[in-house]
């Protein structure tokens, strides 16, 4: 696993797993790009990270995501070339279908899909003239088995395995490569920034997430995986993985489970 060299594109870098990646990916002395809307965070990252002179910052709002196309020009120029673009940048949910507005629905597809395969589409024809390239997207365990509370997230995160399988597909024969990952619970601020149902923030941190896999720990193994070009990868505690698998295989038994967890 040797990333020196390699120019890396990060949204959502300001914090949690997109932060903790950055840094992995600096002590490698690989040139990155980070992207988030907060700019002073985005710096303070940069000045914690092992080589902050190999690093830029872009900022980028996922919700804008009609004209991405400059942008992608941007970031293209900063170091002529990108080789992996990283779609970290993403919002959660904490609310029952029935007290969720359509809005707060709409604003999270538009961040955590939307925004995604936007920016997505605006690199891919650099990457197909180059016939190289990879897009690594970081989904979720909700993405392939939908929780209470998690309603239009799990249902964006599900929306992302569609589309991603979809293009890898299509860009094979182009050499580019398509990661996807899957976190269960990571000790991040996700729950605190998570929507509502009336689009307000959480502000308090799950306990299921408190007791998750350290950003650090994640970062080490998503980048595993990256390297090895792996099409697919679960990273989080035993319960989430074999969650996965039970779901393949028995269905109706891990619905019941569902129901009965306590999902906070």
């Amino acid at each position: 696993m040797n990333f020196k060299n390699k120019i890396v594109w990060i949204t959502g870098a300001s914090s949690g797993i997109g932060k903790a990646v950055a840094l992995a990916l600096s002590k490698q002395e690989a040139k990155l790009i980070l992207s988030s809307r907060n700019l002073e965070k985005l710096e303070e990252v940069k000045q914690q990270c092992a080589y902050p002179d190999l690093i830029k910052l872009l900022k980028i709002d996922l919700n804008d995501y009609h004209n991405f196309e400059p942008l992608v020009k941007e970031a293209i120029s900063l170091f002529d070339g990108i080789d992996i673009l990283i779609n970290n940048g993403g919002i959660s949910q904490r609310s029952l279908v029935k007290d969720t507005s359509i809005t707060v629905d709409k604003r999270i597809f538009d961040t955590n899909y939307f925004g995604t395969i936007a920016l997505t589409k605006a690199l891919l024809p650099y990457f197909i003239s180059k016939k190289k390239g990879h897009f690594v997207v970081i989904t979720s365990v909700v993405g392939k088995i939908g929780t209470p509370l998690r309603s239009s997230y799990a249902a964006s995160k599900h929306a992302l395995h569609g589309f991603f399988d979809s293009l890898r597909a299509e860009i094979y024969d182009n050499a580019i490569a398509v990661t996807l990952i899957c976190p269960g619970f990571v000790n991040t601020d996700v729950s605190i920034n998570a929507l509502t149902g009336d689009g307000s923030r959480q502000n308090t941190m799950d306990k299921s997430t408190a007791n998750g896999l350290s950003p650090e720990y994640f970062a080490k193994k998503m980048l595993k995986s990256i390297a090895r070009k792996k099409q697919e990868t679960v990273i989080g505690g035993k319960l989430e993985v074999l969650a996965v698998y039970v779901k393949r295989f028995f269905p109706k038994a891990l619905a019941k489970l569902i129901r009965k967890a306590e999902v906070t």
